[in-house]
């Protein structure tokens, strides 16, 4: 069983203290050139947190029955394994994202995250702690594609979800600023994809920075003093 503090500090882990993207800065090939849109990031994150959670899970299982000296070539075709049926799902069922997501799909299997996670952490913990950390993992990576994806949509074309029929046929993207808007095309292209993942990455410190400097500036509880009876 999961505790409610580790659960608690797994996904705080996860979405936050060290999130993928921001803090371990994990993952650039994806996160740079698929955030072209809030659905493409959205969607691939999906996919990897399919990934990660049954990668978790797998390993966590078998941990015991892998020797040392192979664990990294097993890791590999487990994972290797899940893209593919994941890959098929989407090329079955989502056939048009399927084509614009394209390479990154089958590139899950070399994406540094679930690597990373399954080596450090699934290869050395129960299955149920494993699985919710790569979810939680996972999680984390979509809110940062979600949001960077977002970000460079309405900058660059002042839309936010394009390509959402795609995945819901019948629905249409948001039109947020007027049809005439121009749009910066810096936006849509990978510099524009280094600029703006700067700016979350010190938004992230920022925010850390003013919580770190509240508690130091928080008094002291008080601390009750023991009477003589």
């Amino acid at each position: 069983m999961i505790t409610r503090e580790e659960f608690k500090q797994i996904a705080g882990n996860g979405i936050w203290k060290q999130n993928t993207s921001l803090v371990q800065i994990l993952g650039l090939c994806p996160l740079l050139a698929v955030t072209t849109n809030l659905v493409n990031g959205v969607m691939l994150s999906l996919a990897t947190i399919i990934v990660m959670a049954l990668s978790g899970v797998a390993i966590a299982s078998l941990r015991n029955l892998i020797p040392h000296e192979i664990r990294i070539p097993v890791f590999i075709l487990v994972v290797a394994a899940l893209v593919t049926v994941v890959d098929l799902l989407f090329n079955a069922n989502l056939h048009e994202l399927y084509l614009v997501l394209g390479i990154f799909i089958p590139l899950i299997v070399t994406n540094c995250i679930v690597l990373a996670r399954v080596e450090a952490y699934a290869a050395k913990n129960p299955p149920l702690q494993a699985t919710a950390d790569g979810v939680f993992m996972g999680v984390g990576m979509l809110w940062t594609l979600g949001l960077l994806g977002g970000l460079r949509e309405l900058i660059g074309a002042g839309t936010l979800f394009s390509g959402i029929d795609m995945v819901f046929p019948g629905l249409q993207p948001l039109q947020l600023l007027p049809k005439d808007y121009p749009g910066l095309l810096l936006a849509i292209l990978p510099p524009g994809a280094f600029i703006l993942l700067g700016c979350l990455i010190a938004w992230k410190n920022w925010i850390e920075a003013r919580a770190a400097a509240r508690q130091q500036k928080a008094p002291p509880a008080p601390v009750a003093e023991a009477g003589c009876h």
